[in-house]
């Protein structure tokens, strides 16, 4: 029997995206596994706790993973993606870009995640057309400001982010 395909993509989901959404779906028809790793990031201040964006992207990813005929599995992790990737058997780390600025970064976390792991392949996935543009920390932006932004989340994110917005509002006041 061949050995699974197993890859990981990794992201803070802060709140989960289309993008992201996109992206994991493009991911779930290149490997038999999908961990979706929701990163423990208390540095970007985040919108919503871990245990909720597990919750919200658990949610979101269960019709994609019907339709790629993939395993799609979301899990908190925190500390060096490498090792995450070694804990589930990973050979593939997926990361999505959506400009030339996501290159940079991308490029020097993958020559040190190479470094670290020769075994782990990074492979990246450019964001369609239509997602290039979307990143969580906009959509909370815009969200903040009373902008529309139903056409960058999932409806069920989309009522979780617009009641999060607004009750740090509220707390706000």
């Amino acid at each position: 029997m061949p050995e699974l395909r197993v890859g990981i993509y990794p992201g803070t989901f802060d709140p989960v995206t289309n993008g992201h959404l996109d992206v994991i779906a493009r991911a779930a028809r290149l490997v038999d596994r999908l961990v979706v790793g929701v990163a423990i990031n208390a540095g970007k201040g985040p919108l919503f706790p871990l245990d909720e964006r597990v919750e919200l992207v658990k949610a979101e990813t269960d019709k994609i993973a019907a339709q790629a005929g993939s395993e799609i599995q979301v899990v908190p992790f925190t500390g060096l993606l490498v090792e995450f990737a070694r804990q589930y058997g990973a050979r593939m780390i997926i990361r999505g870009l959506r400009a030339v600025s996501d290159f940079d970064y991308e490029f020097q976390m993958a020559g040190m995640n190479h470094r670290l792991a020769p075994d782990v392949e990074t492979v990246f996935l450019m964001a369609s057309e239509t997602n290039q543009f979307i990143s969580s920390r906009f959509v909370k932006e815009v969200a903040t400001l009373g902008g529309d932004v139903s056409s960058f989340v999932p409806p069920l994110t989309l009522d979780r982010t617009l009641v999060r917005v607004r009750s740090r509002k509220e707390a706000a006041e």
